[in-house]
């Protein structure tokens, strides 16, 4: 986490562009908080929070554990300073190794679980970071370079080829024997019918050639919300797309490039990938489908890790499915919905993912800012179908 900030300038960490992008002074706070509420002050009996006006300010969601601030207004705050947060997460870190280095192994074994959820958390609002970073650099006319970074030759792609996978009873979702979240169990059985999947995710040149065939002032290809987004937002690309005289440009965490037609396209919202499958007379995947197809492939990809913070082009010549993992999270026609006999984490934490069960769609794939060690192939990102901040991409069936 603090390696991603250290690109930033002080004024950097209190921005809020949107609702949903929260400053990254706060995400630093609240992953801090996280650790305090669910474990220090359960655990510890000696623990003392740094300040009693931190559990109201950096709270997100969890009603349970108290009312948190409104979270349009993260971006209002210049106090705590940036310094001052800084100084609670040294806190909060201090007292959990304290903990974890006096503890007894049964003690550790009671609160293993909790660490291992804070840990995962952390990773999320990693990833939420970066992408909060982005639409924050993105609105500024300067158009800031947050990190350089070098990244794989947009080379020639290879052809759309599609691969075939029969119909049967399959088993989805978490085995088990590692961690997961809670919404990824429990793993059953599920009919799936004949489907095929695209080799590759759509790139940029494939999206412009929607854009020039009319597709956003078509409403054949769209769902009715949808379209009043377009008509509404006056939405004609994707988000960070720009047309100057000398052509497409987009923003990007290096900057303001020329757009690379051989780049998977991202920052589509649900509405613009399910619109440019009908366009090419295709669909969306299921997550279904999705997750069958990436089981027996190694899980490896173009992940945070490799410090592009930015999609890369497939390999021309490599054979088979490919940017499954990492890239861009990818569109699924499937609603965000409990397994059957879905179990909540208990407590508080069952607030994490069950409530949100509710008029989004789910991704999978993870993306070019998502930790490798983080991820797996039964994963269940959601957002709402008008999203476009997140590295979204599509992936094709049919």
């Amino acid at each position: 986490t603090m390696e991603l900030v250290k690109p930033l300038k002080t004024e950097d960490f209190i921005i809020q562009i949107a609702e949903h992008a929260s400053p990254a002074k706060w995400h630093l706070a609240h992953t801090s908080w996280f650790f305090e509420a669910f474990f220090l002050e359960k655990a510890m009996e000696t623990y003392k929070t740094k300040h009693p006006q931190y559990g109201y300010l950096f709270n997100s969601y969890y009603l349970q554990t108290g009312e948190p601030h409104c979270r349009n207004k993260r971006g209002n705050l210049s106090r705590p300073t940036v310094s001052e947060v800084l100084d609670y997460r040294k806190y909060v870190n201090e007292h959990v190794r304290e903990y974890l280095e006096t503890c007894s192994s049964e003690e550790l074994e009671e609160w293993r679980s909790v660490i291992e959820v804070g840990l995962n958390h952390e990773q999320q609002h990693q990833e939420l970071l970066i992408t909060d970073l982005k639409i924050m650099f993105g609105q500024n006319p300067l158009n800031p370079v947050y990190k350089n970074s070098r990244r794989p030759a947009a080379d020639p792609q290879p052809e759309l080829t599609w691969h075939s996978f029969d119909e049967g009873v399959y088993e989805i979702g978490h085995t088990g024997g590692e961690f997961g979240y809670d919404n990824e169990f429990p793993r059953h059985k599920t009919y799936i019918h004949d489907f095929e999947l695209a080799n590759r995710l759509i790139t940029n040149g494939e999206y412009l050639e929607f854009i020039k065939d009319g597709g956003y002032e078509d409403p054949r290809y769209w769902l009715d919300e949808g379209y009043a987004m377009v008509v509404e937002e006056g939405w004609n690309a994707p988000l960070y797309w720009e047309l100057r005289d000398d052509g497409w440009y987009h923003f990007t965490l290096n900057g303001l490039e020329q757009l690379a037609l051989n780049e998977p396209v991202t920052h589509v919202s649900y509405f613009e990938a399910d619109a440019y499958a009908r366009w090419a007379g295709c669909r969306l995947p299921t997550e279904f489908e999705w997750e069958l197809a990436s089981e027996p492939l190694p899980l490896e990809g173009n992940f945070v890790d490799k410090g592009y913070f930015h999609p890369a082009p497939a390999d021309p010549a490599k054979p088979g499915l490919q940017q499954m993992f990492g890239d861009a999270w990818q569109w699924t026609r499937s609603s965000y919905a409990a397994y059957p006999g879905y179990e909540t984490f208990p407590g508080a934490l069952g607030e994490y993912n069950g409530k949100f069960m509710c008029n989004q769609y789910v991704l999978r794939g993870g993306s070019c800012a998502t930790s490798k060690s983080h991820y797996r192939k039964t994963y269940r990102n959601f957002f709402h179908a008008k999203f476009r901040w997140q590295f979204a991409g599509i992936r094709l069936a049919k």
